[in-house]
């Protein structure tokens, strides 16, 4: 199984999130640079947290319209699974890989701590290695999480079981739109999220409450 990590200025989780999957499928991931227009044969794409390009104009817009972009679009039409966290989560958005928009949090301000989460869809393979209804604790560290769409794509998003991930009753920390932290495509093989699950695979870290979603694509892609 051969997976990739996509590299833009401003990047700051890519090795992390080599380091997550490397520890699950036990091999380096291929560093993909921002300007590359060809890709190799994968089976796991991730695009990870940071400031691409700066969050010059918006939060992922430049990024969205690299090269590598357009790529990854091609892959992802034919099945290929592209994990999208926190700014990577921004640029699924502004590439039109996933609907809706993530806006300024609600209170003005950056919030980086542990949020509490609801596993809600399990039929992508993201959510493999968790349960439906299952709590779980990640990381967030950002200032544009405020996940918002118009009332038929959130109706369409909840009644297509497109909802990944929702931040639990009473914890949601940038103002998201009906709690969600997580989504993912018509196909299942697109998830965009902002909590990071690469920085929850270690018990020494920040727990391991991520672990289960690298080692359920795992077996996700073995089957």
């Amino acid at each position: 199984m051969k997976t990739a990590v996509i590299v833009f200025p401003g990047s700051n989780c890519d090795r992390d999130g080599a380091v997550a999957l490397e520890a699950a499928f036990g091999k380096k991931p291929e560093m993909i640079w921002h300007r590359d227009s060809d890709l190799p044969d994968l089976d796991l794409i991730l695009l990870p947290g940071g400031f691409s390009y700066g969050d010059y104009l918006r939060c992922g817009s430049m990024a969205a319209q690299s090269p590598v972009m357009r790529a990854v679009k091609e892959k992802a039409d034919r099945g290929v699974l592209v994990l999208g966290i926190c700014n990577g989560f921004q640029v699924l958005t502004e590439c039109g890989l996933l609907p809706g928009v993530l806006m300024r949090n609600a209170n003005l301000k950056f919030v980086c701590r542990d949020v509490g989460l609801v596993a809600e869809t399990v039929s992508s393979p993201f959510m493999r290695g968790y349960r439906a209804g299952q709590q779980v604790t990640l990381p967030i560290a950002h200032h544009d999480g405020n996940y918002y769409a118009d009332a038929s794509t959130l109706d369409r998003l909840e009644g297509e079981g497109r909802v990944a991930f929702r931040y639990a009753a009473h914890d949601n920390p940038n103002g998201s739109a009906r709690g969600i932290a997580g989504i993912v495509n018509e196909r299942g093989n697109v998830l965009g999220m902002m909590p990071h699950p690469e920085r929850a695979v270690d018990a020494k870290h920040c727990g391991i409450d991520g672990r289960a979603m690298f080692e359920g694509l795992v077996e996700a892609l073995a089957a």
